[in-house]
């Protein structure tokens, strides 16, 4: 007979059985087993000895069956989202429904994930979903991070930062604004320093990276039954300084969507990373404020391992990718194990 025996559990089906058969306390069950008295009470009073669910015996929702079933109708003809789930439910089936409720609804009858209710065109293959481990060293993010004033300063500073996607290798530059100059020529001190050819960026959708919604771009024609916003449908003209440099460079730029900062969210949790470096320490200038982030920077190439990355740190990772594919690489990364003599 097979058991069901939670990965934590102290006892064991004998174990468990001796309790039972045992006429001995609690307590001095507790002792005997090295367990505590409430689980020695549990297994005294159980008729079996195997483990049972911890699911909730009562399903605390505010959905009827009723409710639930058109909920899934709904979801299951009308692909709707989440939000505009909720929308409509809240509006026209549910005023008490919340948003972590519906979650679980859709959860319950498997059907939480868009994708699991899109229907798939015959013959075609679904599409496996292309992590950022499954992408080879040249992919980078670039991203700018708002730096707070320094006393010595006139006005706040920026802080443009930039990843690769496979290696979490990182480059970093103090800037005094914001601009197109500015990013053009991050973006020629990131191709220098980069010890892997740079083959895609992706940025976002500000001006000092595109013009896309900044200049008169012809729009991709949608048919009057699209759902989609005529703001995804705007193409950049190419005329922007920052393209023009990324074609110099033979960089494919990327853009990601308007109103998805997650799709960047990789840089994004690197800047996490120094807002908390910034809320921790007081700087008394803004050059005590650039070497530190300069110091950091190397403290995060070469010393704190990444989980994404099998606990290597990104010059760890740069190495491993430069034994296994030279050919994606234009010069050696070198470590820096401490201070300059």
């Amino acid at each position: 007979m097979s058991h069901h025996i939670h990965s934590q559990a102290r006892t064991t089906p004998v174990i468990r059985q001796e309790i039972r058969d045992s006429a001995l306390s609690d307590r001095k069950l507790a002792d005997r087993y090295n367990i505590s008295r409430s689980t020695a009470r549990k297994w005294q009073q159980r008729e079996d000895t195997e483990d049972r669910s911890h699911r909730a015996h009562t399903l605390n929702t505010t959905l009827t069956e009723l409710d639930e079933a058109i909920v899934v109708s709904l979801r299951e003809t009308l692909y709707l989202p989440l939000d505009d789930l909720l929308y409509v439910t809240k509006t026209y089936i549910n005023p008490d429904v919340s948003r972590s409720g519906l979650a679980r609804c859709l959860k319950r009858h498997g059907i939480s994930k868009l994708k699991d209710v899109l229907p798939q065109v015959e013959g075609e293959a679904a599409q496996p979903t292309k992590t950022f481990k499954d992408y080879e060293p040249g992919y980078l993010h670039i991203d700018i991070k708002y730096l707070p004033q320094m006393p010595d300063e006139d006005s706040r500073r920026y802080l443009f930062v930039a990843i690769d996607r496979a290696t979490r290798w990182v480059f970093l530059a103090v800037y005094d604004n914001m601009t197109e100059a500015s990013s053009v020529d991050f973006l020629k001190r990131v191709a220098e320093a980069a010890p892997m050819k740079i083959v895609k960026l992706l940025t976002d959708n500000g001006t000092q990276f595109t013009d896309r919604f900044s200049a008169t771009a012809p729009c991709v024609a949608l048919p009057p039954a699209s759902m989609q916003s005529t703001s995804k449908s705007k193409q950049p003209t190419g005329l922007h300084s920052f393209d023009q440099a990324c074609d110099e460079l033979g960089i494919e730029h990327r853009l990601s969507p308007p109103r998805h900062p997650q799709t960047n969210g990789m840089v994004e949790r690197f800047n996490g990373r120094i807002s908390e470096l910034l809320k921790q320490t007081r700087f008394s200038s803004a050059e005590e404020l650039e070497k530190t982030l300069l110091s950091y920077l190397v403290i995060y190439n070469h010393h704190i391992p990444q989980r994404a990355i099998n606990h290597q740190t990104p010059f760890q990772a740069v190495q491993k990718w430069q034994e296994d594919k030279p050919e994606l690489f234009v010069k050696k990364d070198y470590d820096q194990v401490g201070l300059d003599k």
